[in-house]
């Protein structure tokens, strides 16, 4: 049985604990604390440390998920989460001022990992914001030189983030996923 590690990041807000929640067969572990600055504005909580889960694949393999926390002050984080990861999913909220800056953001911040590795995004919020639109989105990371899966999500809604894990594996290894 194999073992795979995926790692969620993005900004404060972009919905990677609710996703990890939504797929996990498990209940997953979160590190929640009371958000205590301008993060308040948009939720009770943030994550400090990390969330965890872990979804079953057809043929016995796992994938353990980990969600890193979106603010830039714990990135310490971020470096310990990605060892051993196979791939990130980069979330963003379409209603916050500049997605393209946070994308441009966590892209940088992750781009060692990036390139050892692959990435798939995944743009939340869309059904209150729809633009920029998914279309906008593959144009700027293509004058990037970045090519990745890219999909409008629900992040509570199960298919929607197996998707886009599914797009990451098989952007990784066609064969990691069954039919």
């Amino acid at each position: 049985m194999s073992q795979y590690k995926i790692i969620f990041t993005g900004p404060v807000g972009a919905g990677k604990t609710t996703a990890i929640s939504s797929i996990s067969d498990a209940p997953p572990v979160k590190t929640d604390a009371a958000a205590s600055d301008m993060t308040k504005n948009r939720k009770s909580s943030t994550t400090v440390a990390m969330d965890y889960g872990v979804m079953s694949l057809d043929g016995g393999e796992k994938v353990h998920l980990y969600g890193t926390p979106g603010q830039e002050r714990f990135d310490f984080m971020w470096d310990i989460l990605t060892q051993g990861g196979i791939g990130l999913i980069l979330l963003l909220d379409n209603t916050r001022a500049d997605p393209f800056q946070d994308m441009r953001f966590f892209l940088d911040a992750f781009s060692q990992f990036i390139s050892d590795t692959a990435v798939a995004v995944g743009v939340t919020q869309m059904d209150l914001s729809n633009t920029p639109a998914i279309s906008e989105y593959q144009k700027q990371l293509q004058k990037l030189g970045l090519n990745p899966p890219v999909f409008a999500l629900d992040a509570r809604e199960h298919n929607d983030v197996s998707l886009l894990v599914q797009a990451l594996l098989y952007t990784l290894d066609p064969g990691l996923v069954s039919e």
